[in-house]
């Protein structure tokens, strides 16, 4: 069984911000395969789908960016998922805007989400789908991440977000991080 996340805020106002970069990814996906996240528990928005053969659990923590963690760690926990099984969609500043990385674990870069993932999973052992939101030029980082993407800038994300199915579709395959750094960064 796997665990994919996307990271983000939750409500209208932060809707499509760059912030919200991990639900807008997850919910393309969705949205390509009829899927929706159709339960309300353990604080995130979820459904568990058979998908290639394989458990799956889709999931957007509800709890806000920086206790993403909570919601994570208790699905983990429930449905005893292996840290090695779960990817978590983030957003990362220090990347250019639509730009894909994966990693299989590691720091949190600063990003208060994986942070909070990381001290409620007890690990940094988990994959990471980074997608670049780039630095903000002319603003403060607050600012700039509870902002929409313009029309350019979402074209970019779009291209993110169509590459990205193809990786949730390896993930959810049993390609490890390895091959997927190979493939895709």
């Amino acid at each position: 069984m796997k665990i994919i996340a996307g990271l983000g805020n939750p409500g209208k106002k932060y809707d499509r911000t760059k912030h919200n970069t991990g639900f807008m990814c997850l919910d393309n996906y969705m949205a390509k395969k009829g899927l929706s996240l159709n339960q309300n528990k353990f604080e995130g928005l979820f459904t568990k789908e058979k998908i290639a053969g394989e458990d799956v659990i889709l999931l957007e923590p509800q709890t806000y960016m920086n206790e993403s963690g909570r919601s994570i760690s208790q699905v983990a926990n429930f449905f005893k998922i292996d840290p090695s099984d779960i990817l978590i969609i983030q957003d990362d500043m220090d990347m250019p805007i639509g730009k894909i990385r994966i990693r299989a674990n590691g720091k949190s870069g600063g990003h208060n989400g994986i942070k909070s993932i990381i001290r409620d999973l007890g690990t940094e052992k988990f994959n990471r789908l980074k997608i670049g939101i780039r630095h903000p030029e002319n603003t403060t980082v607050v600012s700039w991440v509870l902002t929409p993407f313009n029309n350019e800038q979402q074209k970019l994300m779009d291209t993110a977000f169509s590459t990205s199915e193809d990786i949730l579709a390896d993930f959810i395959s049993g390609k490890d991080a390895g091959y997927l750094m190979n493939k895709y960064n």
